[in-house]
């Protein structure tokens, strides 16, 4: 019998996915516990439709990130920071502060979360960084920070 599985079940599928399995696994287990429909020809259709419109929104989503790293890439975002003679800075810069000069720069919302530093940034100076806005896209731009 085909199912539509409605929530992940251990070793038969993910949610939404479609799965031939035994009449009575399906009628005396997965039914009653509301883990699964019968993938009759209009659920088959629901779940084509909803398959679909998640790969649209996945391919958007690529397209969208794939748009913004083009954006980013090799620009240089420049922060002002106080600092000692010895050119260490009073604290450091932080990923959320990377990620509002960066949103200055490029006009967009950045996520502090996507933003990853080499390492801290604790003295003046020229820094690599890089953003990590999809899976498999990513951008290298420079932190350039300067003395208050």
């Amino acid at each position: 019998m085909k199912v539509i599985l409605k929530q992940d079940v251990k070793n038969i599928g993910k949610k939404d996915e479609i799965h031939e399995v035994s009449d009575g696994y399906a009628r005396n287990f997965l039914f009653p516990r509301g883990l699964a429909a019968a993938a009759d020809a209009g659920a088959l259709n629901v779940a084509r439709t909803k398959s679909e419109a998640q790969a649209h929104h996945a391919a958007e989503a690529l397209a969208q990130a794939q748009a913004m790293a083009a954006k980013v890439e090799g620009k240089t975002v420049t922060l002002k920071a106080k600092g000692g003679a010895s050119g260490r800075l009073f604290g450091k810069i932080t990923a959320k502060d990377v990620a509002d000069g960066l949103a200055k720069v490029v006009g967009a919302d950045i996520d502090k979360r996507k933003v990853d530093l080499e390492r801290d940034i604790k003295d003046f100076g020229t820094f690599t960084a890089v953003i990590k806005l999809h899976a498999g896209v990513s951008a290298t731009f420079k932190v350039k920070v300067e003395e208050l």
